[in-house]
């Protein structure tokens, strides 16, 4: 089957021996800088959906209690913090957290979801105990805020947070296999790939195909699973199959990595 075009994405891979287990994962000065740059942005937009919701708390206590308004500002409200929790979430791939102090890691990987809390919760409480409210009005303007903190929590959650153990072991476990930190992956893939001509990816309907590191993998697409196909044909390559010192070595990796 004809090669697809190929798309570095990034020039960094770093080569290693194939006896040798990477380092612990660290994010580059230009991932750590484009992070910051979101989280910035980010803190921002919660920050003005915290403040439109206490303006249309504020209007609860006006009457007539003025309904098109409020439900306006809880889609401006909606707006900012998906915003802001996509843009969070993105950064964190950017410039993942350590898995050693497990507060600490919940915080970062799942703000989105404290943030969403923070930004309808209060309202939803107020709106129903307004006594400038009758029962039929609390329901809408209740149910309105409840999706609209429903919505928002589920954008903010993480269900798969990067950490930079999980990193070091995607890596360790690449440059295992290949002797680098090299893989490939596509637009719509949700696996990473050790060969470029994978029949995963080297298809008729791919049109290109992308090459970068792991980490590079998880910042553009999310992909965080290595192809079992790719998997087993490395191993078949170096004629071996995972052996058990190659798991002590990536274990004994991660435990040195939370001990830092």
């Amino acid at each position: 089957m004809e090669k697809k075009k190929i798309t570095k994405v990034e020039g960094d891979a770093v080569a290693a021996s194939a006896s040798e287990v990477t380092s612990r994962f660290v994010a580059s000065d230009e991932s750590k800088g484009k992070a910051t740059q979101l989280r910035v942005i980010a803190a921002i937009l919660w920050l003005l959906a915290i403040g439109t919701q206490i303006i249309a708390i504020k209007l609860l206590f006006k009457q007539p209690v003025n309904m098109m308004w409020i439900i306006i500002l809880i889609a401006i409200d909606l707006a900012l913090a998906v915003t802001g929790s996509v843009l969070w979430k993105k950064s964190n791939r950017l410039d993942p957290a350590s898995e050693k102090n497990k507060f600490l890691f919940f915080m970062q990987s799942q703000l989105g979801l404290v943030v969403a809390v923070i930004a309808f919760l209060p309202l939803i409480i107020f709106i129903l105990t307004s006594k400038n409210l009758d029962a039929k009005q609390k329901g809408i303007l209740g149910g309105i805020a409840g999706l609209a903190l429903v919505i928002a929590g589920v954008t903010g959650v993480d269900f798969n947070p990067p950490s930079i153990e999980q990193y070091t072991a995607q890596t360790a476990r690449v440059e295992e296999l290949m002797g680098s930190n090299l893989v490939y992956w596509t637009k719509s893939g949700t696996k990473y790939h050790l060969f470029n001509d994978c029949h995963s990816i080297n298809k008729d309907a791919t049109t290109e195909i992308f090459e970068g590191s792991v980490a590079k993998a998880r910042e553009l697409k999310n992909i965080s699973e290595l192809c079992k196909f790719c998997e087993n044909k490395a191993n078949k390559d170096k004629g071996t199959t995972p052996t058990d010192e190659v798991k002590e070595k990536v274990e004994d990796l991660l435990d040195t990595t939370k001990q830092q």
